[in-house]
């Protein structure tokens, strides 16, 4: 993806709607005629107006959580597309046209980005091990499962058209999650695990489905043998790595220069457009070396909570999270709208030549092979989780497997980016695709959605939280002094009375390896970017000394 391909991604968004308008004189005064030019400003104001009252319909239904924004938004969807069907005559469901391509540029950085800059340090690397296990490797086994599943069942109702790498595409599909659903009804101060696996499983799974859809369009399908797994699998770790590298190397450098400049002593509006501006360059420059953006940005996001966000003064640390938050809150649900809508799109239904019947089988084939694909791996990672996790406080019930399982159940936003990525050309069996998988993301979430509620009620009693996870300590609270916390808490974990000397020592362990990463943290990285600890010149006391309770020696108080 090239810059030429976004500015044509942004041409053909306009053009699809409003014919472009040529200025005589750079001086000449632009009127809305009623031309189509007045059409694109009919269904921008449509679509915001959407965009409120969905905010409004979820905003209604936020206290009993039945319904949250994403089953809102497609709802409405439908229901607006229903209304510009029936007021166009069967001719158009959608109030705005889109490319493909618009989805990865604008609407998908900021939802990764702030799933990265949103994540809890703390819990998410204390859970790394069983989280990188079903974010990674129970993304291979889904893909595996459900790419094979298709390409042995599809042929059953005689579609034709499809090849080896359509197969794996749409194994790579439906491997991506969203939890949304799930962790708006979990607790994460009763239920702190489970929180954390399921959060923490959902954005990793996002970002290696999307390095696994890359590498996955860049194999060469010419001899497929025991070496094309290994070529998916090198090239797979080779844009995995790389573009972790890089979207830690963006975050360090946005964090550098915001420690040094201090922009915020003049216009705290510079140090959040070049946090805000910095973020987007590290997905811009990941599609420019044909890396993941989605992957790199997501760990930009991490390495900005972790050091920049803290370098910026209070008000702008204010600023930046609810506008990282907002933005990828807008384009989620303007995601799932824009889904609802194009769920009644005439002519994808009227290209896909295939009956509803058969429709309806293959929607069937692939939801089964979605929740055939996903116990395959929760199971049994669950339990090598266990055994190589055997410390206090981080056993996996099956209770709490069982959310796993159904936590990922539901696919939204990345699945429907990748499928409008895949099968773009106009042809019957890519529109027949594009309608599946637009069916099982509103029945996922729609039904597994509404389900999902009643179904955690029974699982996690309200009054039996403690039987879910009675392993887990009660962390004594830190003081608001101790500003130099790490990614995990100071201090040795609280051991259980039941724990054997084996959980101990892997416990005693497990707290060396984080202790080492605070001290080189605080004696290395620290002094150099910034993070938290680090104080600004212009919020030091009356006296000009730097107060820290625990390591002030490490930072540079010059700034």
């Amino acid at each position: 993806m090239t810059i030429n391909s976004i500015n044509g991604s942004f041409a053909r968004m306009l053009s699809s709607t409003a014919t472009q308008t040529a200025v005589a004189t750079p001086l000449k005064v632009f009127y809305l005629s009623d031309t189509s030019d007045y059409s694109l400003v009919v269904s921008i104001t449509l679509m915001v107006t959407l965009l409120c009252v969905c905010m409004v319909i979820g905003h209604l239904f936020e206290e009993n959580r039945w319904v949250n924004e994403s089953i809102t938004a497609l709802i409405l969807g439908l229901f607006a597309g229903f209304i510009v069907l029936i007021s166009t005559q069967g001719n158009n469901s959608h109030v705005l046209q889109f490319d493909e391509e618009l989805f990865f540029i604008y609407l998908l950085p900021p939802i990764i980005f702030n799933a990265g800059f949103q994540v809890k340090k703390k819990q998410f690397f204390r859970n790394f091990v069983a989280i990188v296990l079903f974010g990674v490797i129970g993304v291979f086994i889904s893909f595996g499962i459900i790419a094979a599943g298709s390409g042995l069942i599809f042929p059953l109702f005689n579609l034709e058209g499809l090849g080896i790498r359509d197969f794996l595409a749409l194994g790579v599909i439906f491997s991506a999650t969203d939890s949304v659903c799930t962790l708006q009804v979990l607790n994460q101060d009763e239920t702190p695990l489970l929180y954390s696996l399921v959060f923490g499983e959902g954005v990793v799974n996002d970002a290696t489905s999307v390095v696994l859809y890359r590498a996955v369009e860049n194999l060469d399908l010419s001899e497929v043998d025991a070496l094309a797994i290994l070529q998916i699998l090198g090239e797979f770790i080779y844009l995995f790595l790389t573009s972790t590298l890089l979207g830690i190397a963006v975050g360090l450098l946005s964090a550098y220069v915001i420690k040094k400049l201090y922009f915020g002593r003049h216009s705290t509006d510079r140090e959040i457009a070049v946090m805000i501006l910095m973020a987007y360059l590290s997905y811009i420059l990941a599609e420019l070396l044909y890396l993941s953006g989605i992957l790199t940005v997501f760990f930009c996001g991490i390495v900005m909570s972790h050091y920049t966000w803290h370098n910026v003064t209070e008000s702008s640390r204010i600023t930046t999270r609810h506008t990282f938050a907002t933005l990828s809150f807008i384009a989620e649900t303007f995601i799932f709208l824009y889904v609802g809508m194009d769920a009644l799109d005439k002519d994808k239904w009227d290209m896909t030549e295939v009956s509803i019947s058969t429709s309806i089988g293959l929607c069937a084939t692939l939801i089964a092979l979605v929740l055939v694909g996903r116990a395959a791996f929760v199971i049994p990672l669950s339990a090598a989780s266990n055994l190589a996790r055997r410390g206090v406080g981080t056993e996996i019930s099956f209770r709490q497997q069982i959310i796993i399982w159904w936590a990922g159940l539901m696919r939204g936003a990345v699945s429907m980016a990748l499928a409008y990525k895949k099968f773009t050309a106009n042809s019957a069996i890519y529109a027949t695709m594009i309608t599946c998988t637009i069916l099982v993301v509103l029945f996922s979430t729609v039904v597994f959605g509404l389900l999902t509620k009643p179904l955690l009620r029974w699982l996690i009693h309200p009054h039996i939280t403690d039987v879910l996870e009675p392993e887990t300590p009660k962390v004594p609270r830190v003081s608001s002094g101790d500003m130099n916390i790490s990614l995990l808490e100071d201090g040795e974990p609280a051991h259980h009375p039941n724990a054997t000397s084996k959980d101990r020592v892997l416990d005693r362990s497990s707290s060396t390896v984080h202790h080492l990463w605070r001290k080189f943290d605080d004696s290395f990285m620290r002094p150099v970017f910034g993070g938290r600890g680090f104080v600004l010149p212009f919020h030091r006391s009356h006296n000009g000394e730097v107060q820290d309770s625990r390591s002030s020696d490490h930072f540079d108080h010059e700034g």
